[in-house]
């Protein structure tokens, strides 16, 4: 049973109106990182994935890390619609957060545009941000959704949520 969905503003954008299967584009923002006291990341080449009821998933390029922020992490999953992912752990400063960022390296046809990108756990970071705007992350453990104040929800994750 779908949630009540949650008012939209002027300029904002609902969840609920994100396809499924989900939908890859290319968008004109900045996206900064920061683990450990320092940047990671700091790009303007941005591809975000969009699906019902999640927020925005930002893909940077690989290259765009600092060195060494990102390593080979344990383990791999499976997406129905984008394939098979595997793991980076994530490194800054003196701090490290296993498979904290993931990456899709032969996707599923639709989704080719995320060769060479990776995505990253809002959760554990010193702070993330789009366009200067503060993230708050997704709901849950599982999911790695990024909301900024122009996404409304309700969001999956949260507490009742695993019928959506």
């Amino acid at each position: 049973m779908r949630p009540q969905r949650d008012p939209v503003g002027a300029g904002q954008e609902s969840v609920w109106d994100y396809p499924r299967p989900p939908r890859v584009e290319r968008v004109d923002r900045r996206v900064r990182i920061e683990l450990g006291g320092r940047p990671i990341v700091d790009t303007a080449d941005v591809v975000r994935v969009l699906e019902t009821s999640h927020p925005p998933v930002y893909y940077l390029p690989i290259p765009a890390f600092a060195d060494g922020a990102l390593t080979s992490g344990a383990g791999s999953s499976y997406c129905e619609f984008k394939g098979g992912a595997r793991y980076f752990d994530v490194r800054g400063g003196d701090e490290v957060r296993p498979r904290a960022a993931w990456t899709y390296p032969d996707p599923r046809p639709g989704f080719e545009e995320l060769v060479g990108r990776v995505a990253v756990y809002a959760q554990g970071m010193d702070a993330c941000s789009v366009d200067g705007v503060p993230v708050v992350p997704q709901p849950g453990t599982f999911y790695g959704g990024w909301i900024t104040p122009e996404i409304v929800g309700p969001f999956k994750g949260v507490r009742g949520s695993m019928g959506w």
